[in-house]
């Protein structure tokens, strides 16, 4: 069956914009709305309500994505923790049901959307040409101790963000230049994988 629209969560307006200048790109024919949230625990609090509001409408064609950071959690502990939330709204999880007939598919960041940006450090030097010509961070989702302060630390030795990494800003900048089949990141191809066998 077709995938017609995509019920999107996220936790912050970074990835937002992120998600909206990205999907294009690899969405076909389906539509999509992207809900933004006050942070992580302010979507984690707010979802099991709002999963349950879809549990009598939901259209068969429709998916509901959860994007998450993983931050500095477990990442198994937090997904089994959405799933169960999933579960008690008595809606279908991709990881429960892998012939397709599924309603709620649940990625997460690790640790953070700034992993994605170190996964395609072309869209970066698109974005902001005075940053080094070379990352040598091979597995994005490694970086511990905050991806995004690490970011930040190395956009600022550039000249970038001398006040402070403006999250959004930068998802607007990197967006447009991400190459989806090409990311280092374990994390950002599990998300694209996922939506292009849905949107196939």
């Amino acid at each position: 069956m077709s995938i017609f629209h995509f019920e999107i969560f996220v936790e912050e307006p970074s990835m937002e914009h992120f998600i909206s200048i990205l999907l294009p790109k690899i969405i076909k024919n389906q539509t999509f709305r992207i809900y933004r949230h006050n942070g992580k625990s302010d979507l984690l609090r707010k979802l099991p309500q709002r999963l349950s509001s879809y549990r009598n409408w939901l259209p068969r064609d429709y998916r509901i994505i959860i994007i998450l950071d993983r931050d500095s959690e477990n990442c198994v502990d937090l997904k089994n923790r959405i799933q169960d939330m999933v579960r008690a709204a008595f809606l279908k999880n991709r990881a429960d049901n892998s012939d397709g007939h599924f309603q709620v598919l649940t990625r997460i960041a690790i640790e953070e959307l700034e992993a994605w940006y170190f996964g395609d450090w072309e869209a970066v030097k698109a974005a902001y040409p005075r940053v080094n010509q070379t990352n040598k961070i091979r597995d994005p989702d490694s970086i511990k101790g905050g991806t995004w302060e690490l970011f930040e630390r190395t956009m600022q030795k550039a000249g970038y963000f001398v006040g402070g990494l403006r999250k959004t800003e930068a998802a607007q900048s990197i967006a447009p230049y991400i190459n989806a089949e090409n990311n280092r990141s374990p994390s950002f191809n599990a998300f694209y994988r996922a939506m292009v066998t849905m949107c196939s």
